[in-house]
């Protein structure tokens, strides 16, 4: 190989302005021994021989058991969510009871008014009424089915 032009390569390395192509030129010159190197050269040895030993020793190395890592690791984190679960669900529930106990005060105090507990019973009698109504229309209707069927059938009551 033509030591001036690695010689010119080197003082580039130095300079920093090498390419990766023109480097590993360098590593590959001076991964094997060479005799009558001159002094220039000579100081690059080192640092090229390390790069050298390095990348062998990289690559001889014992691959790198992989420790599988358990779900419940992160425990702390599932905790956190489902404390922060319960709590919205506690102060849900805690609103809910909150608006049904206003509704149940406002109701006591329409009921202590006797002109609007009067009121109230009203319509709730005329409710139930309608509803009652409505049954005995479907009763009546029911018994002149069974008449017209006792008709049909020849049977006098």
């Amino acid at each position: 190989m033509d030591y001036k032009h690695i010689t010119v390569l080197v003082e580039k390395y130095w300079e920093g302005e090498t390419s990766l192509e023109e480097e590993a030129i360098l590593r590959d010159f001076f991964s094997m021994p060479h005799a009558g190197l001159p002094e220039a050269l000579q100081e690059a040895v080192p640092l090229f021989g390390y790069f050298h030993r390095e990348a062998e020793r990289v690559w001889e190395a014992p691959p790198v058991k992989i420790v599988k890592l358990s779900p419940w690791r992160h425990w702390m984190k599932y905790a956190a969510v489902i404390m922060v679960a319960v709590g919205i669900g506690y102060a849900l529930k805690q609103h809910h009871q909150r608006e049904q106990q206003v509704l149940v005060a406002l109701r006591q105090q329409e009921m202590n008014d006797p002109q609007k507990a009067l009121d109230e019973t009203k319509r709730a009698l005329q409710l139930l009424a309608k509803n009652l109504n409505k049954g005995t229309s479907g009763i009546q209707q029911l018994s002149y089915f069974s008449e017209a069927t006792a008709v049909v059938e020849g049977k006098d009551d």
